[in-house]
């Protein structure tokens, strides 16, 4: 253990002065008293101990302690647990010595937060599970945890480039999801943000300096905007403030990606909120409407982007009026209409409910939720990510609301069926579904719900559960029910599935070897040997062509990809082993770089996203000391980070001249006379690009096209993408992901 300089102990505790002048006017002696005792406890415990930054290991539990005093809201004992969060795990200290010095309820926060200490790895999501599982005891220990990873992810600036993705992609996977269904808006936004800056540093810094260039024009908007509202509700003695927010960084981006605009396309950047100090005696729903009134008399609003979180609360507590108005210039704005207790239940969600005697009627709120994931987590025995799936089910940012016959409403994800409402009711309805009648209208059970719907379900006595149900039911609860009908004969199938596999190698004489089993797995997209044979003894695979496919290279059994053989051409062996020797071994320290010719260590282009030479990459490590190459935007990797992280690697591409990458492009315009010979004579001449397939459709004057083109790399594909936007009639030219025709 090094001992800390005095300009170090003089640091910390400044640190601590500064934390103690921001809660001392909140808490009395006494209270100030065991956190002050907690400090110093929890500073004498971490003494010579550094975080990798190198500054002192004590400054991230004050960090934590103030997020969990002002960002949260939350009381004296969250504080000493926040403190004390990290004294058992990394200390000598045990969790008796807590209950010892600072009592039960304070030593089982503690208890919580070290259960749940380390990163989520590959143990099939135990360390999430056991998260979960904390989350019906106590809030708080959840609460603290996201306080925990906020301030981690405020100083992840000293982690290197592979370990900023592992714990961003994490951190948008598990937390963010988690942060906004406890309701807590700023927090999510900051760790969204955060995440987007150290996962995309440069499609972060460009939206920056975009909206750093926008500044002034968007205060001139705002002034003109907001003032003719401000006289009005002065005029009308209505007591409030107007103020004005950004969409955030990550929010712009997303948006970006999701609908295929430019920046300057993004029409609701700006958001204004107004937020009334409410009167007493008068309903808080009645002020907000009052205040909606006084502002469509003076902006047309947008009929359809009108919307009442007051009258349904979303499922996080969220409250707030919504409207889209025509402002100056032509502009959308969206206003944002709520009292001071609902702005403070947005912001800062659960930990809010504290400050307004609320709480018992929001963990009533929490229940049902609380209880689905306890279902889930009792019900569970599957594969690590099908877990994760079914858990980011339950943290639905979007939800519709349906009622039954009699009235009584549910709240569902968005893209809900008819069968997760049955199963929502009860299980024995669920299990007897064979369609509903809604609004008089006979449906299926694959029927997609909309919000307001009011369903009778129709049942039959010989209806069983299908396993074909679970590609259109989008509730946890209803994907639980279904599995569990089916895993009481799993092994069944599996046993069966076995011996047909086993029979049909001896047929084909060839050997039944782990490695062609993974290459069974892989093929058909599956996890696992035993999902390979309850698969094939529920008869749900084609098993004609397992000859050819084992006669492949091996493939990855998480990702089908892209199986790309890096030949070294006419090069001699001398050559070759100069340039990938035979020793060479993955080293996760450094990047492993990306060669045409590399034979030793093999990698290949995941198919979910097809990456090619240029774009951020990085690397997931399979068992066989394979590498599948994902781009770093990637939505399949978030999922292999939140489960095993361990194994992503970072990756950096060299040189690549001769091989070529199957790329589609999406064109969208005005059509006229010899457009579509204008788009191939330029890609065929002087690119070196060569096409693979062109479709082009027209309607009404517009046309849109794909193109399928085989690229070198981002270099080429960018002077092609900036050429083809020269071409009269065409307005968009995109990138797509997906290659399937």
């Amino acid at each position: 253990m090094q001992h800390f300089t005095k300009a170090e102990i003089r640091h910390i505790e400044d640190r601590y002065q500064d934390f103690l002048k921001v809660i001392k006017d909140k808490f009395d002696e006494g209270r100030l008293a065991r956190i002050e005792k907690a400090f110093r406890f929890s500073n004498a415990a971490h003494h010579g101990i550094k975080r990798k930054s190198g500054e002192p290991f004590i400054i991230h539990p004050i960090a934590v302690a103030r997020i969990v005093a002002v960002d949260l809201g939350l009381g004296a004992t969250s504080i000493v647990a926040a403190l004390l969060h990290d004294v058992v795990e990394d200390t000598e200290y045990r969790l008796s010595d807590i209950e010892n010095m600072f009592g039960t309820r304070a030593s089982r926060i503690v208890d919580g937060l070290t259960k749940l200490s380390g990163d989520f790895d590959a143990k099939h999501a135990l360390t999430l599970k056991k998260m979960l599982m904390t989350l019906s005891d106590d809030v708080r220990v959840i609460l603290i945890k996201i306080a925990d990873r906020l301030h981690n992810m405020r100083t992840l600036d000293s982690m290197p480039a592979h370990k900023k993705i592992k714990i961003a992609g994490e951190t948008l996977f598990l937390y963010v999801p988690l942060a906004h269904r406890l309701g807590l808006h700023a927090i999510k936004s900051e760790l969204e943000d955060l995440s987007f800056k150290h996962k995309h540093p440069e499609e972060y810094e460009q939206i920056q300096y975009l909206l750093h260039n926008q500044a002034e024009k968007r205060n001139y908007l705002i002034n003109e905007f907001t003032s003719p509202i401000i006289d009005k509700l002065k005029e009308e003695g209505i007591d409030c403030k107007v103020e004005h927010r950004l969409k955030t960084s990550y929010s712009i981006w997303q948006k970006m990606q999701k609908k295929a605009v430019a920046f300057n396309e993004v029409y609701d950047i700006l958001a204004i909120r107004i937020i009334i100090n409410s009167k007493k005696g008068i309903s808080e729903k009645r002020q907000c409407f009052d205040v909606l009134s006084i502002v469509t008399d003076i902006y047309k609003p947008k009929p359809d982007r009108i919307r009442d979180w007051i009258t349904m609360p979303k499922a996080n507590g969220y409250e707030s009026l919504h409207v889209t108005v025509m402002g100056p210039q032509g502009h959308w704005v969206e206003i944002q209409i709520r009292t001071d207790r609902m702005d403070d239940v947005a912001e800062h969600g659960f930990a809010a409910h504290y400050r307004y005697k609320d709480i018992r009627n929001f963990e009533n709120e929490l229940d049902p939720w609380i209880e689905r994931i306890r279902e889930l987590l009792q019900s569970s025995d599957s594969d690590a990510f099908e877990f994760l799936d079914d858990f980011k089910l339950n943290l639905f940012s979007s939800e519709i609301n349906v009622f039954t016959p009699k009235g009584d409403m549910f709240s569902l994800p968005l893209g809900s069926t008819v069968i997760d409402f049955a199963y929502e009711i009860h299980t024995e309805l669920g299990n007897k579904c064979i369609g509903a009648k809604i609004n008089t209208k006979l449906v299926p059970i694959s029927h997609v719900l909309e919000n307001g719907d009011q369903i009778e379900i129709l049942t039959s006595e010989n209806q069983t559960p299908k396993l074909e149900w679970l590609r259109f039911s989008a509730s946890p609860k209803a994907r639980g029910k279904i599995k569990n009908v089916f895993r009481l004969e799993k092994s069944k199938h599996t046993d069966k599935g076995k011996e047909i596999i086993e029979e049909l190698f001896k047929e084909i004489n060839a050997p039944l070897t782990s490695n062609n089993l993974k290459k069974l797995t892989a093929h058909f997209n599956l996890n696992n040997k035993e999902q390979l044979y309850s698969e094939v003894g529920m008869g749900f695979l084609e098993l004609d062509d397992v000859k050819d496919i084992i006669g492949k290279k091996s493939e990855s059994k998480l990702v089908k990809y892209w199986n790309i053989t890096f030949g070294s051409g006419n090069k001699n062996k001398e050559e070759e082993e100069e340039e990938t020797p035979e020793n060479q071994k993955i080293d996760k320290k450094k990047p492993f770089l990306l060669r045409e010719n590399q034979d030793n260590i093999k990698f290949s282009l995941a198919k979910c996203c097809n990456p090619i030479p240029g774009e951020p990459v990085v690397g997931y490590l399979t068992t066989d000391d394979h590498v599948i190459i994902h781009k770093v935007k990637c939505r399949e990797l978030e999922k292999f980070i939140a489960n095993q992280g361990e194994k992503i690697i970072q990756a950096e591409w060299t040189k690549f001249k001769r091989q070529s990458y199957l790329t589609r492009l999406h064109l969208q315009g005005f059509d006229r006379m010899g457009i579509v010979n204008e788009v191939t004579t330029l890609i065929s001449k002087g690119h070196n690009i060569n096409m693979r397939s062109v479709k082009f459709d027209t309607h009404d004057g517009i046309f849109m096209g794909d193109l399928f083109l085989y690229i070198h790399n981002t270099n080429d594909l960018d002077n092609l993408i900036s050429k083809l936007k020269t071409i009269k009639g065409i307005d968009s030219v995109n990138r797509v992901e997906n290659l399937e025709d």
